[in-house]
């Protein structure tokens, strides 16, 4: 669904990404991780074409990225940024309605078929609750299930987000990824999610990549992938691996010292 050919990016000639190859196939749940400045955010850009590859190739769908109209593009691809904001106080509700930009004609308002989806979405990220409160008066983790839902609302095929669950509490955050999981078997949903909490990742996705100063390093399948070798050598942190009591899944602790 999405591949990336021989791809490089960077800033003012400075490298940030190099010599990305890899494929993602349709209804993957794949984990991005690595350390800070590793690139992740920026490959997400890339795919969602907010820059461009200084070289190299990209194409979703086999079709070239670079073809793709922005509302097409947006009828495929839902973007979870790290950090929404907005100028005007709009509802949580007219956040959510955002969503809907993709499959509405030129001025049109929004139809019951809209709201209805929008709403739908809204129970899906258990936000609905919110949905008359202004957007600028809502809690850090709250804003972030509004923004998902508007992200479901575009009804993707493919879901991006960049540290989604980095203003939740514990419980939101196993919440947020049950609701990635079931939209993974229930939709297909071809999901990329960036996380430094790599025992979320490693929890939720079935497949790691990881990132370290623009070089793909490892990417592979989450047991295989989460190694104590391979860790270490990501972080430069001394790192213990065990496996969890209730799936045998690979849980990371850092040593200290």
């Amino acid at each position: 669904m999405i591949r990336f050919d021989n791809v490089f990016f960077g800033y003012n000639h400075q490298p940030v990404l190099k010599k990305l190859d890899f494929s993602i196939a349709a209804g993957e749940f794949v984990g991005l991780i690595g350390p800070n400045g590793a690139g992740k955010s920026t490959l997400l850009k890339l795919i969602n074409r907010l820059i461009i590859p200084t070289s190299g190739h990209i194409t979703l769908r086999s079709k070239a990225l670079r073809s793709y109209f922005p509302r097409e593009l947006a009828r495929l691809i839902g973007y979870v940024q790290q950090d929404f904001s907005t100028s005007f106080n709009y509802t949580a509700l007219d956040i959510v309605l955002m969503g809907r930009f993709p499959h509405q004609k030129a001025l049109a308002f929004d139809s019951a078929e809209d709201v209805r989806i929008a709403l739908q979405a809204m129970q899906i990220t258990d936000c609905h609750y919110l949905k008359d409160r202004d957007f600028h008066s809502l809690s850090g983790g709250e804003k972030q299930r509004v923004v998902l839902a508007s992200a479901l609302a575009q009804e993707p095929q493919i879901l991006l987000l960049d540290e989604p669950t980095s203003a939740l509490d514990l419980k939101h955050q196993i919440q947020f990824y049950q609701i990635l999981l079931k939209l993974k078997q229930e939709r297909n949903m071809t999901i990329l999610t960036v996380t430094h909490d790599i025992n979320l990742a490693a929890q939720f996705c079935k497949r790691i990549i990881i990132l370290k100063e623009g070089v793909i390093v490892a990417d592979g399948l989450t047991g295989e992938i989460m190694q104590q070798e391979v860790l270490q050598h990501t972080y430069e942190i001394p790192i213990r691996i065990m496996s969890h009591p209730a799936n045998d899944l690979p849980l990371i602790f850092p040593e200290f010292k």
